[in-house]
């Protein structure tokens, strides 16, 4: 097992095409949280949505990170190469009535899953996909920007998808087994993921894994207000000095001196060593989440 006393951040790209500024933001968040204290900062491609995958896309995501001076800790994981420990958690949740085979498609399921399947397949169904059950306790995490933040997944959520029964397993499922085989404490990410965490405790709670730190980092966005991303058209960043003076100041964070040039390695050195995390602003809360009653 990973030593627990280790600080690891993790930075964990999908390999769709090259790297773009919004993706920049949340690495350099990830690298400088864990690196401002001594921490180790992973890499993990994750790559299980094989048909979005680009060809080229990973070898172009890791030269760019390389090049602004974003180095990995240890070798490169990918989620393709994890698939039987993602299989073994599914058997582990299934054994403890915990998941269970669903046999409704997407057009059967209009808006919250109505728990069609909780007590069985009705007669004539086949399993399309497996469903994690959820209970009717709200799932609270703390967030170090947010505070801490609750959500009734039984109400807002339903029943949600760990695997279809004939592609791969789901983000939620697959990203807690790897934050916990490689021993993550942080997780730094876009804001965007924020209501996908109460998902991602409640199936921490039920396969006994630790919960790590969460701080979820402001949206970079385009001019009419959507998420920057490659469905939004958003480009290529070039490795430069500009790019990633922009990226810092995304993220609150002190200007590098101009002493330092364009030297991206100094420029690096400098920003980690005056890292804050609590320079950096909130996004509006998602309407599914609620702070906690103090």
């Amino acid at each position: 097992m990973p030593d627990s006393s280790v600080i690891r951040g993790r930075f964990a790209p999908s390999p769709t095409g090259p790297l773009h500024f919004g993706s920049l933001v949340a690495a350099l968040g990830s690298f400088l949280s864990a690196k401002s204290r001594g921490g180790q900062w992973l890499l993990r491609v994750e790559d299980l949505d094989t048909p979005r995958n680009v060809p080229g896309a990973e070898e172009s995501l890791l030269a760019c990170l390389e090049s602004f001076g974003l180095s990995w800790d240890g070798p490169v994981t990918r989620q393709s190469e994890r698939i039987p420990l993602y299989q073994a958690a599914l058997e582990r949740l299934l054994a403890a009535g915990q998941a269970y085979p669903c046999g409704c498609s997407r057009q059967d399921v209009a808006g919250l899953y109505p728990g069609t399947c909780r007590k069985g397949l009705p007669k004539g169904r086949e399993t399309r996909s497996f469903r994690f059950k959820v209970n009717n306790l709200p799932i609270c995490f703390k967030d170090e920007l947010y505070g801490t933040l609750c959500q009734d997944l039984e109400r807002q959520v339903g029943d949600f998808v760990v695997r279809r029964a004939d592609g791969p397993f789901a983000y939620q499922l697959a990203v807690v087994v790897d934050d916990a085989a490689q021993g993550v404490t942080e997780v730094v990410r876009g804001a965007d993921l924020l209501d996908s965490t109460p998902r991602q405790v409640a199936l921490q709670a039920a396969l006994g894994l630790p919960t790590p730190r969460y701080l979820h980092l402001p949206l970079v966005r385009t001019r009419e207000g959507e998420k920057l991303s490659k469905q939004t058209g958003a480009a290529a960043v070039t490795p430069d000095a500009a790019t990633l003076r922009a990226a810092l100041a995304h993220l609150g964070q002190p200007a590098p001196p101009e002493r330092l040039g364009n030297n991206l390695k100094l420029m690096i050195e400098y920003a980690t060593e005056y890292f804050d995390y609590k320079r950096i602003k909130t996004d509006e809360i998602p309407a599914t989440l609620a702070p906690a009653a103090v």
